[in-house]
């Protein structure tokens, strides 16, 4: 069953998915439907599950389940992931794939390759407090509070000691 992003429960669970790509505000109207018919459709053994599934910052997919109603079964995220595949097929994106770090940049989502990141930082482009989107977050209300958080308060601590 649908529920609006915005009414999931803190505790909600969450899987983030970056597009590779910011998406167009048409890009985004276009695909709302089938998002919510996601939502309104996922289920786990039968049972409907309360969800909700939205694009944040115009280049994160977010899906969003309250577990407190019913968990979701490998199956239900499996279809979850045939899901986000049929969208990076709708909107010519790939969402699937990890190998670039989101940061915010003068207001704007920047990707950096991993293989790039010690060079970024060295060369000062990206600082201790420059904002970082952790897809590894697994809660609704994490997105709030820490979603983006400063890059030294995140795993990539590392690579910023002595900076």
């Amino acid at each position: 069953m649908f529920v609006s992003f915005d009414q999931l429960p803190a505790h909600a669970r969450i899987w983030i998915y970056q597009a590779n790509r910011s998406l167009t505000s048409e890009e985004l109207a276009s695909v709302e439907p089938a998002l919510r018919q996601f939502a309104e459709e996922w289920t786990s053994h039968g049972r409907a599950l309360a969800a909700s599934a939205a694009f944040l910052h115009h280049q994160f997919l977010v899906i969003g389940l309250d577990e407190a109603l019913a968990d979701a079964s490998g199956c239900s995220i499996d279809s979850s992931v045939r899901f986000v595949r049929a969208l990076e097929q709708a909107l010519n994106i790939t969402l699937l794939e990890k190998s670039q770090l989101a940061f915010l940049v003068d207001g704007e989502v920047q990707l950096v390759d991993r293989r790039e990141l010690k060079t970024a930082v060295a060369e000062g482009r990206l600082r201790p407090e420059t904002p970082y989107f952790d897809n590894t977050i697994a809660q609704h209300q994490q997105l709030g509070r820490a979603w983006p958080a400063p890059a030294a308060s995140t795993w990539l601590a590392r690579y910023f000691a002595g900076a």
